[in-house]
């Protein structure tokens, strides 16, 4: 094929693709009106009827286009699940007073291309015409901002399917007057960089942060002679390499950062696990209202007696008014040697009678009780 008719064909591609921008941002426009209408005249966010049937007629329409019926289903419930996205978190803002809001000051811990930098902006770029990040070397630096007010909230990853729980956020819940306003799940990509392109081998040096480091260690193990040092963030380990300009040290984060700080990706894809993915948690100064039509979760922290079989008859009222829980994680209780907090994720919203009547008697039975909140369940893969 000649250079002219293949330069032709990609324009023609290039054309294709833009024709779906303009109509997934048209389609984006309606779903804005139509969402005005169901807030003012109180209607459902969700029509699983009506969603089932568009599947119908999208499977249907694919096979006389000659589509895979299948790649175009997926496709859709993704736009659904988009649209979806954005009506729970209008809803949200709506029942809190904060419909009118257009900016909004975001604690995270790193610097701009961090990981956190990064799913703060998908959180919040649409709610808002402003989003202000503000990063901090520490998490309780970013928990300290939202307490004194000189941010509204604080980003901070909870846990990662490869590295486990993030303990010092759980911590940080535990000690500090905050509450769980939100959650954002981001999928990790970690990749080695450097300044310019260089082998693997002339690499002496990988910085990174400890976490990134624990999701890589068997590729950092491929590297004998290279000394791997902590960080205090993945972004600000990538703005070091690119200032040093020491081409023996390479540094791991996200691509974001390589091309912030235009570095040279090395290697891509790193962790031990491929579905590698961080849920991270918003955290602000006060709960907020989830209207009982919502997909959520309810985020709380407990103690018990120190009594045998405690624990267990406090899971047990929560099962006993059909509660299921998603996760159940201990760690130590600050200032009471050789006790434990129980940090507990369960399905539901504390506006439902179920879920207020399973936590008052959780109060009764258990030592301690702080409900952290209840806020949307990130849905959607991307």
């Amino acid at each position: 094929m000649a250079d002219d008719t293949l330069n032709s064909i990609r324009k023609t591609i290039d054309k294709l693709d833009q024709t779906i921008i303009d109509a997934l941002g048209e389609r984006q426009r309606i779903v804005r009106d139509v969402l005005a209408d169901k807030l003012e005249n109180s209607k459902e966010i969700r029509d699983p009827g009506r969603e089932e049937e568009m599947m119908e007629s999208i499977r249907e329409k694919a096979a006389e286009a000659g589509m895979d019926p299948y790649f175009l289903e997926q496709l859709f419930r993704e736009v659904i699940s988009h649209s979806v996205r954005y009506q729970t978190h209008a809803l949200v803002d709506h029942q809190n007073k904060k419909a009118h809001q257009t900016s909004i000051k975001v604690a995270y811990q790193g610097t701009d291309g961090a990981f956190s930098h990064q799913v703060a902006m998908r959180h919040f770029e649409q709610r808002y015409d402003d989003v202000i990040c503000i990063g901090f070397t520490r998490f309780d630096q970013a928990a300290e901002a939202v307490e004194k007010g000189d941010t509204d909230v604080a980003m901070l990853p909870i846990e990662n399917t490869t590295a486990g729980s993030i303990n010092d956020t759980y911590d940080l819940l535990a000690e500090k007057d905050l509450y769980i306003n939100g959650e954002e799940i981001l999928k990790v990509i970690h990749c080695l960089m450097a300044p310019k392109k260089v082998e693997l081998k002339n690499i002496r040096r990988v910085l990174s942060h400890p976490q990134a480091i624990a999701q890589c260690s068997r590729f950092l193990a491929t590297l004998p002679r290279c000394h791997v040092e902590s960080y205090f963030d993945t972004a600000m380990a990538a703005r070091k390499v690119k200032n040093d300009g020491d081409l023996s040290q390479a540094a791991i984060g996200s691509a974001y950062a390589a091309e912030l700080y235009d570095l040279e990706i090395l290697e891509r894809d790193l962790a031990n696990q491929k579905e590698n993915y961080t849920r991270f948690v918003v955290v602000g100064p006060e709960q907020v209202t989830c209207d009982p039509q919502l997909n959520c979760k309810t985020s709380l922290i407990f103690a018990t007696a120190d009594e045998k079989g405690e624990l267990l008859k406090c899971l047990n009222l929560l099962g006993d008014h059909g509660i299921n829980m998603t996760k159940l994680e201990s760690r130590p209780r600050p200032h009471h040697p050789w006790q434990s907090l129980f940090y507990l994720d369960l399905e539901g919203n504390t506006e439902e009678l179920r879920v207020s009547d399973a936590l008052s008697r959780l109060k009764k039975q258990a030592q301690f009780v702080k409900v952290l909140g209840s806020y949307p369940v990130r849905e959607g893969k991307w």
